[in-house]
């Protein structure tokens, strides 16, 4: 997950929910907690029962995050030889499912990178896109940041192969180079490359989920810091949740995702909306989506708000909780499926 470059050098001090506070949202999230909810939300549909009690294989998320980790040196932008066998492996993997597979190519600064798209269901319907970056900031293994991310989203695509669920929607899963400096925020991301194509096609997108840093967790008390006490009391003050991360306008579809991972998961899952000009709000590939009016969320552990680990050398495998992980796969997986299926 990437900060703006000006905020890079802060860590622990900047916090997701003080921003919030700042934006005039705390009114929102009191609603919220309250359940006076100022919008009507979209119904959350179970999903079916032999789905929602499927877990994630946590034995393949630990193999996916090992594999990535190892590669050296770090997949980075400028490392195209471990960047492009980060996109190999994934696209190796979904080669071994029932699904088209196929790649997206583009320049940028006279490199070629590379999009892997996996597709489930009919391929001329609504889409819905389930993405992760799998590039690196910098020198490290980017175990949580975001290895744990591309580990999710590859059992998100073998659970869709194994279990057949039957689909309204087609289901493309991306892997995308990028999202890290100095591409963040630019043209030159691989969501960004993806959610462009897209419009330009005239593809109706129904709703894009974006696995970011689903692996860190912790039981410490005050392991999520709060400086504004307000807001203190209306979230977890122990580091042991999942947040799903919308824009302002699209509240509904926020809490409709929050609620069928919390309904398929034992795994505690928040949620917030931010504006989407928010310095905070889009801190990964989902932004690329929200430009084009497209419902868009990040599932994410709260990134630097939390791990000590992120952007540094220490973010490595050890530090990753995979049966929190196994949670969060099972409940996204669900909630994918239901928005499939509906």
């Amino acid at each position: 997950m990437q900060i703006l470059n000006a905020m890079l050098s802060i860590r622990s001090g900047l916090m997701l929910f003080v921003v919030a506070a700042a934006l005039g949202l705390l009114g929102w999230c009191v609603a919220k907690r309250s359940g006076r909810l100022p919008y009507t939300p979209s119904a959350a549909s179970p999903a079916p029962q032999s789905l929602s009690t499927m877990p994630a294989n946590q034995k393949r998320l630990y193999a996916d995050v090992e594999y990535l980790t190892s590669l050296q040196p770090a997949r980075t932008y400028r490392n195209l030889g471990s960047l492009n066998r980060a996109a190999d492996y994934i696209k190796t993997e979904f080669e071994k499912l029932d699904c088209q597979v196929e790649e997206q190519t583009f320049t940028a600064d006279g490199r070629q990178y590379r999009n892997i798209i996996a597709s489930f269901g009919p391929p001329d319907a609504e889409r819905i896109v389930v993405g992760a970056h799998y590039d690196v900031c910098g020198e490290q293994p980017g175990a949580d940041d975001n290895a744990s991310a591309v580990a999710g989203m590859l059992e998100t695509a073998r659970l869709l192969h194994e279990q057949r669920p039957p689909l309204r929607y087609r289901i493309d899963l991306v892997g995308y180079p990028n999202e890290e400096p100095p591409y963040f925020a630019g043209e030159y991301m691989g969501s960004a490359v993806h959610a462009k194509s897209l419009h330009e096609a005239g593809v109706k997108v129904r709703a894009m989920l974006c696995y970011e840093m689903i692996g860190y967790f912790s039981d410490a008390p005050n392991s999520q810091n709060f400086p504004d006490e307000r807001l203190a009391k209306l979230y977890p003050n122990t580091g042991n949740f999942i947040i799903v991360v919308g824009r302002d306008g699209q509240e509904a579809f926020t809490q409709q995702v929050q609620q069928l991972m919390q309904q398929n998961s034992s795994i505690d899952v928040q949620r917030i909306n931010l504006p989407a000009n928010a310095p905070l709000a889009g801190l990964s590939d989902h932004r690329n989506y929200w430009r084009y009016g497209y419902n868009a969320v990040m599932i994410d552990d709260t990134s630097f708000l939390r791990n000590p680990n992120y952007h540094e050398t220490s973010d490595t495998i050890e530090t990753l909780d995979f049966p929190r992980m196994t949670e969060v796969v099972k409940g996204a997986f669900a909630a994918v499926v239901a928005l499939a299926s509906e």
